[in-house]
């Protein structure tokens, strides 16, 4: 039921303050966080404006990138979060889980303390996945957020025993909350995930606008049609920042319709003789609700594998945004073998080829209940991720080999993207008619196609702020511009446990090793004589293959005992950290002279 301006306004109780507590194109930097002691980052400025009646935005990630949306508002001692998300990790990144927002700005001299809520767009992790690694960092916050949007936040952060409980209140289309000197109002877009919120808020010196990820579908799934009235009334409040989505902004014309999408899946399910299995999102909900629907009126039982997908159909379902017959859903996806293929689908995760996932293991063969038959129609229902396409190429083949029939969204439109395309996004700006526009949530090359829009829609070239993470960008009654001020916004990467302790360096040990690989030698040295005894041992792994490198080998033995008995003299005291460092230096060079290759040494040096 649609929320009317007669909605009662939430209000920040007082006592809610006072609980809370303590690439490569350029060079990247990536700094952990320092809750404690000196924070290490070049770009440590703070803002030196002394304009007190003026409002910050401080992007924090989600500029120049696609992920990790983070965006404060800051007016005095008032301070708004807008999303706090992650991104993944880049190629040259192993080992890492995730990159998340840099929060030293708000750390330093306690700013976490003038935090009055944390406001939720949506629940895709690009814009709640980094909540667990954060949110306690800085006082633990109230969070504002859709019926779905908390229920995903909820459920997630049951991973995360050890950290309080999170403070949620759910909002809706039409919900008016008022926080410090902010007061914000929510109201319904469309995108591909159900309870889907745009952000209106009032200020000081302006009413800002955040459009979230948004499309404008007419026939949406498991949503209602952007509400157009809305929209138009919002923009004659008077706008002075219109923040947009810019994902899309390279895309002509406009985005595709989730009826059109339906109709195409609908031409498969038609036609596939034996089973279907989908290949999507986890949190792409409306996708598959599509995929129930169109099982149940063919007659199919409906299977799920991977974790996040069973995880977020029984998160939909138990609050009604997955709607569905009684036994369509299989308790076990195992149950499909007991089943004619023809009344079978299964959705699993996997659709960028994560090596993880469910799809990956049905391929290779390592599901313990599913694999592929001649005859399966596999449906990948996504389109990939820049730097995925070489693996989600080979699995495309290996299907092919396995006699399965393939359909991805280069060959149909069985996929549609969440975000406004160009045509749209310059309705959007028409819509509202801003003072300032500020291209947000994107790669660089976006966020500058979303800002010649904006020319082109009769914002002046000086009103358009094109931003980059950690750049403080001022508004006042009068003016909008970027100041030459900006807070640390680098990487921060989540390993495992670990938030931040994996930086600069240990990521280029890790490069290293992933590259070149790494070579152990251990010698054993007579204290007294300072002999080499014996011949070192030597373990190779990811360099060369012993067996087959054995007068390579023979000669670095040789290297290793010269560079010890050179250094060592008979009754002297023995500098073990220069010797050691001597044979590293010395076999490191012989190794690339002969390989052009360069693993990371290890010696070990045993006294006896």
């Amino acid at each position: 039921m649609e929320q009317t301006n007669t909605d009662p306004v939430i209000e920040k109780k007082p006592e809610q303050t006072k609980k809370m507590q303590p690439r490569r194109p350029a060079q990247k930097k990536y700094h952990p966080y320092h809750s404690k002691g000196k924070r290490q980052s070049p770009k440590d400025h703070s803002p030196a404006t002394q304009n007190e009646e003026s409002l910050k935005i401080i992007p924090l990630g989600g500029l120049g990138e696609v992920g990790r949306n983070m965006t404060l508002l800051e007016y005095k001692n008032s301070i708004l979060i807008m999303d706090v998300g992650f991104r993944m990790p880049e190629e040259d990144m192993p080992g890492i889980d995730y990159i998340i927002p840099d929060i030293s700005y708000l750390l330093k001299n306690d700013k976490y303390k003038n935090i009055e809520g944390v406001l939720i767009t949506h629940g895709h992790y690009d814009h709640i996945g980094a909540v667990p690694y954060i949110l306690h960092r800085i006082g633990n916050p109230p969070i504002f957020a859709s019926p779905l949007s908390r229920g995903i936040i909820i459920k997630r952060q049951e991973e995360f025993p050890e950290h309080p409980k999170l403070d949620i209140t759910e909002v809706k289309d039409g919900s008016k909350i008022k926080l410090g000197v902010f007061e914000i109002e929510f109201f319904r877009q469309n995108h591909n995930i159900p309870d889907n919120l745009g952000i209106f808020i009032k200020t000081p010196v302006g009413n800002i606008v955040n459009t979230s990820d948004f499309k404008f579908d007419n026939f949406p799934v498991n949503d209602l049609p952007t509400n157009f009235e809305k929209l138009k009334e919002i923009g004659k409040r008077g706008i002075a920042v219109l923040m947009s989505d810019s994902t899309g902004a390279e895309e002509e014309g406009h985005s595709l319709s989730e009826k059109q999408i339906f109709e195409n899946m609908e031409t498969i399910f038609e036609n596939a003789k034996g089973r279907i299995i989908i290949a999507t999102f986890s949190s792409l909900v409306n996708r598959i609700q599509q995929a129930v629907t169109l099982s149940e009126k063919y007659g199919r039982k409906v299977g799920f594998i991977g974790h996040s997908m069973k995880s977020n159909v029984e998160l939909t379902k138990k609050l009604g945004y997955l709607k569905t017959q009684k036994g369509t859903l299989l308790k076990k996806v195992a149950d499909v073998n007991g089943l004619p293929d023809k009344n079978v689908t299964i959705l699993c995760t996997g659709a960028q080829g994560e090596e993880s996932a469910g799809l990956m293991k049905i391929v290779t063969k390592q599901h313990p209940s599913i694999t592929i038959k001649p005859g399966d129609t596999m449906v990948f229902s996504s389109s990939v991720i820049p730097g995925n396409e070489r693996t989600v190429q080979g699995i495309k083949d290996d299907l092919l080999r396995q006699k399965a029939n393939v359909f991805h969204y280069k060959m149909m439109d069985i996929h549609a993207g969440g975000h406004a395309q160009k045509e749209e996004l310059r309705e959007m700006i028409l819509t509202m008619q801003p003072k300032f526009f500020m291209p947000i949530h994107g790669q660089f090359s976006m966020l500058f196609a979303n800002s010649k829009l904006a020319q082109e829609c009769g914002i002046p070239e000086n009103n358009v702020l094109l931003a980059d993470n950690g750049k403080i960008i001022e508004i006042t009654p009068e003016k909008g511009f970027i100041t030459k001020n900006e807070v640390a916004s680098e990487y921060v990467m989540v390993d495992g446990l670990g938030i931040g302790d994996v930086g600069e360096i240990v990521l280029r040990d890790r490069q290293m090793l992933a590259e070149d690989g790494i070579f152990v030698i251990i010698a054993v040295v007579n204290r007294r004589t300072g002999k080499v005894q014996d011949s070192p041992d030597i373990i190779s792994r990811g360099f060369v293959y012993l067996r087959e490198s054995k007068d390579l080998l023979y000669q670095t033995r040789k290297k290793v005992i010269q560079t010890i008995e050179k250094a060592t003299v008979s009754g002297q005291v023995v500098n073990w950290t220069y010797i050691k460092d001597n044979v590293k230096n010395t076999v490191g060079d012989f190794l690339f002279q002969k390989t052009k290759r360069r693993p990371m040494v290890l010696p070990v040096i045993i006294e006896v």
